[in-house]
Formats: C-alpha cells, sequence, structure tokens
C-alpha cells in the first residue's frame, strides 16, 4: 500500500513502524475471510483491510482521531486472524495497538465512556480491587435490569454483572510470591517462573494450582516471583501505552532478579492473552535503552504452559474415555502461533479430542472486548457455543481464563483449563466443574479393568 508520510513523521518510531507495516498490505482482502467484525457486520471499515485504510489517513495526515476511526477501532478485537490468514505478512497487532495509543492521546471520549474504561483500567489488573468489585457485582446482580437502561454504558454494566461469578475464591498459595520444589532430589535442579497473573488468579487460582502440580511433578522447582503484578495486557490494549509500558518493567524487574539469583529456565504463563503480550514485551519496549535488552529476553523465556509441558516426560495414570473439545484461544493460535501442543498433550493423556468448526473465529471475550462491545461480543459467544456443540462434548477445554469465562455464560458444557485436565490424568484432583463428567469415565474404565480381569 503506497503511503505519504512526510519524513518528519517517521522521525517518531512509533510512526516509522505503523508505516513499513501500511506498506507491507498489498490490500487483497483476504484478511475480511476470517475477521469476526466482518462477518458480522459486513462494513469494509469493520475489517483489517478497512481498518488499515482509517490508520494510515489518520496517521499519515497526523489527525486527531474522530468519531469514525474510534467506532471502528473499538469494534476490532484484537483477535490477529488476520495476522493468521494474510499471505504479504502484515504485523497488525503493532499497527492497531499504535492506533489505540494514538486514539487515546487525540481523542476525548464522551464522559461515561471514560469513566468506565479508567474503571476497568483500574480494578482488573488489581487482585484486590478486582475482588472487591466481584462482591459488589454479586450485590448488585438483582438490579441488573435497572443498570441496563443507564445511558451509554448500561449494556457494559450489565455485561459486567453477568459475567462475574457467583461465588470466588479466597487467597490461596498460589498467589504468591513463593516457591514450590519438586519432591525429587535431581542431580541439577531445574526451575521455572510462573506467572501468577490478576483476574485469573481471582476467578480461578486452582489453574495455577494445576500448573505448580504438573511441572513439580516432572522434577521442576516452581517460583512465584516477590514484586511481579499484571502483565499489562488490559491496559496496552485500552491503548493506555505508558501504563502497560509500567507494568511490564515491574514484572521484567521482578523477573530478572530471579534470572540473577539462582537462573530461570522459563516464564511459564497459563493465560494465553497475557503470554501473547509478555513474548511482545521485546518489540514494546524496544526503544528503551535501560529495558530494551532485559525485554528481549525476558520474551524468550516465556512459554505457554502447554508449550513448556511438551518438553516434559509427564507421569499419565488416568485413561479418560470422554470427548473433549479443544477451543484454541485467539491468542494462543493467532498471537502465539500455540496450535498443536495442547491437542497432543490431552490426547497423550488419554483424551478424545475434537476441534471446534470455525475455530479460528473469536469467541468474543478478548480482554475487556465483551464488556465494553457487549452485543457483537455476545453474537461471537453464541456463534462459539453452537459450533461447539456440533462436537457433541463431554468437556471443553482452553487455555485463555477469559474464554472460559465467556464460553462458560453461553453453554451447560463444563468448561475448563487444558492444565487442570492434565493434572487430573496425572493423579490430580479432578476440577469441580467436570468432576461428574471425569469420575463416570474412570468407574468405567475401573469396570473394565475389573471384568478384564475375571475373563
Amino acid at each position: 500500500m503506497k503511503t505519504a508520510f512526510p519524513p518528519d513523521f517517521i522521525a517518531d518510531p512509533h510512526m516509522k513502524s505503523s508505516e513499513k507495516i501500511i506498506r507491507t498490505c498489498v490490500h487483497c482482502g483476504f484478511c475480511t475471510a476470517t475477521c469476526p467484525t466482518y462477518l458480522l457486520l459486513g462494513d469494509e471499515l469493520d475489517s483489517p483491510r478497512g481498518r488499515i485504510y482509517l490508520i494510515k489517513e489518520m496517521l499519515e495526515n497526523k489527525r486527531p482521531a474522530g468519531a469514525q476511526e474510534v467506532r471502528h477501532i473499538d469494534r476490532c478485537l484484537s483477535c490477529l486472524a488476520c495476522m493468521t490468514t494474510c499471505p504479504s505478512g502484515v504485523h497488525y497487532m503493532h499497527l492497531v495497538d499504535h492506533a489505540r495509543a494514538y486514539i487515546a492521546q487525540t481523542y476525548q471520549r464522551p464522559f461515561a465512556d471514560r469513566m468506565l474504561r479508567g474503571v476497568l483500567a483500574r480494578v482488573l489488573p488489581s487482585r484486590n480491587l478486582f475482588r472487591g468489585a466481584l462482591l459488589l457485582a454479586k450485590i448488585g446482580r438483582p438490579l441488573a435490569p435497572v443498570v441496563t437502561r443507564i445511558p451509554r454504558v448500561g449494556a457494559s454494566l450489565a455485561a459486567m454483572l453477568a459475567l462475574a461469578p457467583g461465588a470466588f475464591a479466597a487467597r490461596v498459595a498460589s498467589e504468591g510470591p513463593g516457591e514450590f520444589k519438586c519432591a525429587q532430589t535431581p542431580a541439577k535442579r531445574r526451575r521455572v517462573a510462573l506467572l501468577t497473573g490478576c483476574a485469573q488468579a481471582v476467578l480461578a487460582p486452582e489453574i495455577n494450582d494445576a500448573a505448580i502440580r504438573l511441572i513439580n511433578r516432572a522434577g521442576i522447582d516452581v517460583v512465584l516471583p516477590k514484586g511481579e503484578g499484571c502483565c499489562g495486557a488490559l491496559v496496552h490494549h485500552m491503548g493506555l501505552e505508558e501504563r502497560g509500558l509500567a507494568q511490564a518493567r515491574v514484572n521484567i524487574d521482578a523477573w530478572m532478579r530471579e534470572v540473577d539469583n539462582g537462573g530461570l529456565e522459563a516464564i511459564v504463563i497459563t493465560a494465553s492473552g497475557c503470554g501473547t503480550t509478555i513474548k511482545d514485551y521485546g518489540f514494546m519496549l524496544r526503544n528503551d535503552s535501560a529495558y530494551a535488552e532485559k525485554a528481549a529476553r525476558i520474551s524468550a523465556l516465556a512459554k505457554d504452559i502447554t508449550e513448556y509441558l511438551s518438553g516434559l516426560e509427564l507421569p499419565f495414570q488416568r485413561a479418560a474415555r470422554i470427548r473433549v473439545t479443544y477451543h484454541s484461544a485467539c491468542s494462543m493460535q493467532h498471537g502465539q502461533k500455540v496450535t498443536a501442543e495442547p491437542k497432543a498433550l490431552l490426547r497423550r493423556a488419554g483424551f478424545d479430542v475434537r476441534d471446534v468448526p470455525e475455530g479460528h473465529i473469536c469467541c468474543g471475550s478478548a480482554g475487556t472486548y465483551n464488556i465494553l462491545q457487549p452485543e457483537i461480543a455476545g453474537q461471537l459467544r453464541a456463534r462459539k457455543v453452537a459450533n461447539i456443540a456440533k462436537t457433541k462434548p463431554d468437556l471443553i477445554a482452553a487455555g485463555n481464563i477469559g474464554c472460559i469465562t465467556q464460553i462458560a455464560a453461553g453453554t451447560d458444557v463444563p468448561i475448563v483449563h487444558t492444565a487442570q485436565l492434565l493434572d487430573w490424568a496425572c493423579g490430580g484432583p479432578a476440577p469441580e466443574s467436570a468432576r461428574a463428567a471425569l469420575e463416570k469415565s474412570e468407574q468405567l474404565r475401573q469396570r473394565e479393568q475389573v471384568e478384564a480381569t475375571q475373563a
């Protein structure tokens, strides 16, 4: 795509990067076939190609963002399906991230929208504030019909109430900081860090509990570093660039202390949305002379839990006779290109693994998207749940807490994290929501073993 950025604009490293990305686009339109918002809305400006045109015109003229650009870029899920589809290698993620930051700097949102976004950016990255918000949501859920009628933000507030769980766990040891040593005493100790995170640690701490048990069984110690916090993904994708970078620096400092004091062979992440951002720290902080090298080092250490477990020998003990439909989060398949490992692990554990039809299409979670764009998110969830139902699963597995929460709100089929199923297969506890299906499978297997012995 031809560009006409003035030379002084390209002196800015963000503009230079975006201009290069825009020039890579040959406007072939392949991306429109896999863009969720284009499939739903049919508007060229709600496709990656259309958004690239809008971003080009906005940045090339250094014009403040207007209502049209904001509307269509806000509707983008940042699912990155377009990057998987694009034959030209357009790095849409970096381009739309820059556009969101530019919008935050040049566009004044309506007051109610600013307040809602401000609350989300403050509350979600803080485990303490998030716990308080969930308690308020539990109290306020009966008021949902009234809340829905609040101008501009009513639908978003109602979506928040609907997504909030009826109960949430108390603090557990896996919230850290701390260290979990393996029971074995290997000749050479191996050690990884595990991201505690923010929302997942409150909503489903049992996911990291399962990850710790799995890694420990393989003879590897797990450390939860002191000082680590939110990865920065939530605010970064809301255009709050400096806040996202500040959170990234805090984590880099925490992990580098562990690297320098005992070493780390990996930083393991159980929420794929976080993993995509942490693997991008090197790019995000490329212009920070104090952090560029450290950020690149941390990004190189980052591994999704299934990516890391794929290289380990796991002591699978149970073989489940149940059908598990695997939902690949967009941040996993498009953001990190981790596609085969989760399914291969589940099959090694004995599960009958099925793919979701239209598996490349987002479920509508996308960080804060299901709150800020609840109507589109709801349509995408309905589409995803209908496609999952075609596989007739006993259980659904996924590797991202946002997807798990989003899909669970639309189906009665239990959905759990991949690590929880692998942990159960290695002798760990059954996930609460999947207990009935797993116990039934175990009883059937034991009965067959008895019958085989008697025969």
